[in-house]
């Protein structure tokens, strides 16, 4: 059953660490695709003005957890893997999905992470689980 973008937006605004404690909208959904965003503000940078890792982090972890589940509520991480490659100035930052491979119990998936002038800051693998049969 495929969600439209109204309706994955609704089932995953009960994620409230995601978007509400650090803003991740949910910009665009395909099939095992998923386009995120948050708007940069001070509570998001680390002491050096760096975006926080964490908030690179969640940013991926939510953006797979959209583009895996967007046919209906079945995946969950299993592991992930962050590489940071820069911390460029950013006022906003987007994470998009590429589904490398989704077969029937698990599904790997790289979230790039970049800034909005498209200067890539991380790259995330994440394989996941299937929790429904």
């Amino acid at each position: 059953m495929s969600m439209t973008l109204d309706d994955i937006r609704q089932t995953f605004s009960k994620d409230l660490y995601a978007t509400e404690a650090t803003g991740v909208q949910i910009l665009e959904v395909g099939d095992h695709f998923a386009r995120c965003g948050v708007t940069l503000t001070p509570i998001h940078r680390n002491a050096m003005g760096s975006v926080m890792g964490g908030v690179l982090f969640t940013i991926a972890d939510f953006a797979f957890a959209v583009a895996a589940n967007s046919n209906g509520l079945e995946w969950v991480s299993l592991e992930s893997s962050i590489h940071y490659l820069s911390s460029a100035p950013s006022q906003q930052i987007f994470a998009s999905t590429k589904c490398i491979r989704q077969g029937r119990t698990t599904c790997l998936y790289e979230i790039e992470i970049r800034n909005e002038s498209d200067k890539l800051l991380a790259i995330v693998t994440t394989s996941g689980m299937k929790v429904n049969s």
